[in-house]
């Protein structure tokens, strides 16, 4: 939590030009995680000839991702009788998909917290990550229930980049993300909305101009841009609307990233987002079966969390 009262948002204040929003979040330092997300360990898990013996050894070279591996091991399959301290063993038991999303999930946190550190605010920056990784979780589930193809990592990265624009914030514009951190609002687009009259752009557009520069892929800038307001998205808009979703119930878990101060959100409140309607439409099958799946998943998502952070 914050150490210090934040002052109110100022009052009329002039948004900042364009050019110099710009400006400001070009002069942000580039996080290399976000160019080469562990290219070694990505090429193995992919391939269906590894072995856990192959995997094992490029986490060991890692120190903190075996940290992660290890602690997320032990808290997910806390029913094991003995504690795991193998490395190949935690890969057999987590299997590939965790371990590609713990790998891409590990350098992008530690440079992230290598970012905040140049920042001259103090933020709850744990709670910044907790969300992050919850919305990644969520918005792979989600997506694994619509006919959305995907043959990568995209639905993961979405998530977990999807407030990349708050850290961008915190190193552009401080003084400003503090004012607009002591407002309560009812929804996070109202959040937005505040930053846009008090900066020029809110924190998707921030982080979508911010991605753009690491020239990552457009769904995952486009879907970043419109993550709250996924029906004005041009294109991508299952990713956009997939986040959406994906933030909501994780706030809806308690897990609210702790930079704005938002209303808790009620329980099936997600329903009536336009990120709903876009991924399932009016109340039918589709609905019912992603109710069920989501359902297990947040069930699951408290003890996973443990092992990440």
């Amino acid at each position: 939590m914050l150490t210090e009262p934040c002052p109110p948002v100022p009052a009329r204040r002039a948004p900042y030009r364009e050019s110099e929003i710009k400006r400001r979040i070009d002069a942000c330092p580039k996080l290399a995680s976000l160019q080469s997300i562990n290219q070694a360990l990505s090429a193995l898990v992919r391939s269906d000839q590894s072995l856990n013996s192959q995997i094992a050894e490029v986490i060991r070279r890692d120190p903190s991702l075996s940290a992660r591996l290890l602690r997320m091991v032990n808290s997910v399959y806390f029913g094991l009788s003995t504690r795991v301290n193998n490395i190949e063993e935690a890969v057999f038991f987590l299997g590939l998909r965790q371990i590609r999303e713990l790998s891409m999930a590990t350098p992008v946190i530690e440079e992230l917290e290598q970012l905040q550190q140049n920042t001259s605010a103090s933020l709850p920056w744990k709670e910044l990550w907790s969300h992050s990784i919850s919305t990644a979780i969520l918005t792979r589930e989600i997506l694994a229930s619509t006919s959305l193809h995907i043959d990568d990592d995209t639905d993961y990265l979405v998530g977990l980049l999807h407030n990349v624009g708050k850290i961008v914030m915190a190193y552009a514009f401080p003084d400003e993300l503090r004012s607009l951190m002591g407002t309560p609002v009812s929804t996070p687009a109202e959040f937005c909305e505040l930053e846009r009259e008090v900066i020029g752009w809110d924190h998707g557009q921030i982080g979508a101009r911010y991605l753009e520069r690491h020239q990552l892929s457009d769904e995952i800038s486009v879907a970043v841009h419109y993550h709250h307001a996924p029906d004005r998205a041009p294109r991508h808009q299952l990713f956009a609307a997939a986040i959406q979703v994906a933030d909501v119930l994780a706030r809806h878990t308690g897990i609210t990233g702790g930079f704005e101060n938002v209303t808790p959100v009620a329980a099936d409140a997600w329903l009536e987002l336009p990120g709903w309607n876009i991924l399932y439409g009016d109340a039918g099958p589709e609905s019912m079966l992603a109710r069920a799946s989501i359902a297990n998943s947040l069930q699951r998502l408290p003890a996973m969390l443990q092992g990440l952070l």
